[in-house]
This record gives C-alpha cells, structure tokens and sequence, in this order.
C-alpha cells in the first residue's frame, strides 16, 4: 500500500470513518492510478474483487472523500464526473477524442486571480484551467 493511500486511511481514521475493504479498495484504485476516474469505471474495476459491491457504494465513498478534501470532482459538461485523488494545485489537459485527461504542473496563476477580483469585485476563492488538445494515442 502507498503512502499516500495509508496517510489518507489514517486521517479518515482520527476523524471516526471506519475503513471498509471497499473503502480501502476505491481509495487505493483512485490514488494509485491517478487516472481521472468516472465512479462507473472505478465500480467496473473493483467489481471482480468486491462482487456485492454497489455503484451507490463507489458515489458514496467518493462523496465521503470529497468532503473530507482528498478527491476532487472534475466535470467537464458532459453526465459522467471524473475524480482527481491529487488536490495540489494543477492543471489538466485533455484529449478531445478519447476524453483522457493527464495533470499539468504550472505555476500558480495567483496575479490571474487578483486581477479577477480588482475588476469584478468577486472574492476569488479559486481557479480550475484546462486545456484541450488530442493526445498521442489518437493523433
């Protein structure tokens, strides 16, 4: 098991959630692939280990992490979310074929933000930026 995976255990754990197989299992899958997940492909992976296991299990669990600040939810304006088990700050790319999405590091885009609020007024509380493109297995 990953770090990452057995900090995020530990820290559910301090705050009273119990650690299911099925919770382990989802938390592992999500940080271990880093692949931009739906819950459906998340089920479809697990489904052969944990056969009782539902869908609503997986947005159940997947609600659960985002409140406790390890997963992020992307959409992308389509009916399938996709889930980000690594909330630093970075930006995504992706493909306008196949939908594959990959992490870019940037520099923070903070001056970006405060000009934001200069001209609006608004309090930013935060900016998400993609950018499209195709990628190389559909080029």
């Amino acid at each position: 098991m990953g770090t990452r995976v057995q900090h995020a255990l530990e820290q559910l754990k301090t705050t009273g959630v119990r650690i299911t197989p099925q919770r382990h299992a989802i938390l592992d899958y999500l940080m271990e692939s880093m692949t931009h997940p739906t819950a459906d492909e998340i089920y479809r992976a697990l489904e052969p280990k944990f056969p009782s296991m539902s869908v609503a299990t997986v947005y159940n669990n997947l609600k659960m992490f985002m409140e406790s600040g390890m997963v992020r939810e992307l959409t992308y304006g389509d009916d399938s979310s996709r889930f980000d088990a690594n909330v630093t700050e970075h930006y995504h790319v992706v493909c306008e074929k196949c939908g594959k999405i990959e992490d870019f590091m940037y520099p923070s885009l903070d001056d970006v933000e405060h000009e934001a609020e200069l001209a609006t007024g608004f309090s930013v509380k935060g900016l998400r930026m993609e950018l499209y493109g195709i990628c190389q297995a559909c080029k």
